[in-house]
């Protein structure tokens, strides 16, 4: 993907070296979980679509190690060092993001609309949001309160090392599927599943949650069809976002979990349903292949 190509956002707020409430990217001893927190832990990781027991990992400090720079040769010549790779993953989401506010700011102008794009929110280790405080256990997310994506850089080494989905593009899905949430919020879908979903027993709860993340998979491959359109997308680039899309499904995060699968509990969907909705919206570009709500089957 040649991400450099894209315009760069500057709506982006790094609390990287925020200190404690924005985590920090120090090394240092890890956090120490009381059984009660670890039941949070678990059930925020079911939620979002992150593995609990290598979640727990990086809220107890098993996080990444530091990146290492590549030393120049004596007397200054040789290759220039290496940007540190938490500036790369930095410098790759501003540009996925500036693309997005453009494809969907072409999409709403059609529409008539106007898009406002969100703010979205660097961090490492814990930092806070409108929607509560977040850590590395629950994973990216979009909170509508404050209109933000927080994105704790350190997922992109799980992608990639624990859920075997490596790839720039499959890190540009993560980011587009967040910003898929702010487009359903803008819309006025998110407002209309907050209330019907109050009124809903848990399972039926669960069932309109998948609805919810398999449309914003969806909107994830309408950025992702622009971006091919004006062929800024390499061969492979598809299938990583494909691998990253069945990697969080629902199914193969419970049975790493626990060994089992249990569908009435899913909330973002099986990897076959994430997969199937990325590719409605890359395939065709457009977002009235999109409702999943409508759709007799997920």
């Amino acid at each position: 993907m040649r991400w450099g190509d894209f315009r760069r956002s500057d709506n982006i707020e790094d609390r990287g070296d925020a200190g404690p409430s924005g985590g920090g990217a120090g090394g240092g001893p890890g956090i120490r979980l009381g059984g009660g927190a670890i039941v949070v832990v678990v059930i925020a990781s079911l939620l979002f679509g992150v593995n609990p027991l290598e979640m727990l990992d990086l809220v107890s400090g098993g996080g990444a190690p530091a990146p290492q720079q590549a030393t120049p040769a004596p007397g200054g010549y040789g290759p220039a060092p290496a940007p540190p790779v938490r500036d790369q993953a930095r410098e790759m989401v501003a540009h996925v993001l500036g693309d997005t506010e453009d494809t969907w700011q072409a999409i709403f102008k059609a529409r008539g609309q106007r898009y406002v794009p969100p703010k979205l929110v660097l961090f490492r280790g814990s930092t806070r949001s409108a929607c509560g405080r977040a850590d590395a256990a629950v994973g990216p997310f979009y909170c509508p309160a404050d209109r933000e994506v927080y994105l704790d850089t350190a997922f992109f080494d799980e992608l990639t090392r624990r859920f075997g989905a490596p790839g720039d593009f499959a890190q540009a899905y993560v980011v587009a599927h967040e910003v898929g949430h702010h487009v359903q919020n803008l819309m006025g879908i998110m407002g209309k599943f907050d209330a019907q979903s109050q009124r809903m027993d848990a399972r039926s709860r669960n069932a309109l949650s998948v609805r919810l993340e398999l449309q914003a998979d969806c909107f994830a491959g309408v950025w992702g069809h622009a971006a091919q359109r004006r062929n800024l997308l390499d061969a492979g680039d598809v299938e990583e976002g494909l691998r990253a899309a069945a990697a969080v499904g629902d199914d193969r995060i419970q049975r790493q979990a626990r060994g089992a699968v249990t569908p009435d509990s899913f909330t973002h969907g099986s990897s076959a349903q994430r997969v199937r909705w990325f590719k409605a919206g890359f395939d065709t570009g457009d977002v009235r292949s999109c409702d999943t709500f409508a759709a007799r089957e997920r």
